[in-house]
């Protein structure tokens, strides 16, 4: 898992085995949850975050940096839970935003009935627990807590251990109850047998 392997490893080695255990473990727990989260929006921030809070030695321009980072990816994530997508007639993916009446895009939709692609309540749940997962990855990475919140390596273990279980298990109930039926911005697309099952199920 390269994309989460700067997350909750500590600046200093650390001799304790069972430490390294309990690392090892979250981020495992962490893996899952990532796998909820839109790529790009996971990759940019990823990207950036070292950047902007030089490595957890935070002036007070980083933290406004990182502040800024935190709260576009975060939009980011609730926004992509209101995208959709469809074929076009070239076989091509065209993406456009959920609405009442259905799907709004700039792209000629075809054949394809847009209004099966209308809000649902399920939007709603799913853009709360993908900002609530983001907000694990904020909180318990490294440079992030170096940066805001320095005193929090002395609990730090404890949250690592408890806190990505218990999102991932929380996320992984509601959206068992509220299953994802969008392809939107920053997610695979599903199959064609998937998508198909998708577009016959009551708007």
């Amino acid at each position: 898992m390269s994309e989460a392997s700067s997350l909750l490893i500590p600046k200093k080695n650390s001799p304790a085995s069972s430490e390294s255990m309990a690392n090892n473990k979250s981020l495992t727990g962490l893996e899952s949850l990532i796998k909820l989260l839109p790529t790009g929006t996971l990759f940019i921030y990823l990207l950036l975050n070292p950047v902007l809070t030089n490595d957890g030695e935070c002036s007070t321009v980083n933290k406004v940096m990182s502040s800024i980072l935190v709260a576009l990816c975060s939009f980011s994530c609730v926004f992509s839970c209101f995208t959709d997508s469809f074929k076009g007639k070239a076989g091509s993916r065209k993406y456009g935003i959920v609405t009442k009446k259905g799907l709004w895009t700039y792209a000629d939709p075809g054949s394809v009935d847009l209004s099966m692609y209308k809000l649902r309540i399920a939007d709603f749940v799913h853009a709360v627990f993908v900002v609530a997962v983001f907000g694990t990855l904020v909180l318990l990475d490294a440079n992030t807590a170096s940066c805001f919140y320095p005193k929090f390596r002395e609990t730090q273990k404890s949250l690592v251990m408890a806190l990505p279980p218990a999102v991932g298990f929380a996320s992984a109930a509601i959206f068992a109850l509220f299953p994802s039926k969008r392809n939107g911005l920053g997610y695979a697309p599903t199959s064609e047998e998937e998508e198909t099952k998708k577009d016959s199920l009551p708007a």
